[in-house]
């Protein structure tokens, strides 16, 4: 088991903008398609916001470390 500490990075090889959806779902532990659905559905029915609240984690959240 990895001892490192569990942080929520942008996923540099699970993407298809920025990685912010890739990251969240290596950080849940789930698929990505779920996670970019939900994101989609999010910015739907909430006039936008889950569009709003991507551009503010691509640009807060940092890259995963190169290993």
């Amino acid at each position: 088991m990895d001892q490192r500490k569990k942080r929520l990075y942008k996923s540099r090889t699970n993407k298809k903008l920025c990685g912010v959806c890739g990251g969240l779902a290596e950080y849940l532990e789930i698929d990505s398609t779920v996670v970019r659905l939900g994101w989609i559905l999010m910015s739907c029915c909430t006039f936008s916001f889950g569009f709003f609240a991507y551009l503010i984690a691509a640009l807060v959240m940092p890259y995963e470390e190169k290993c």
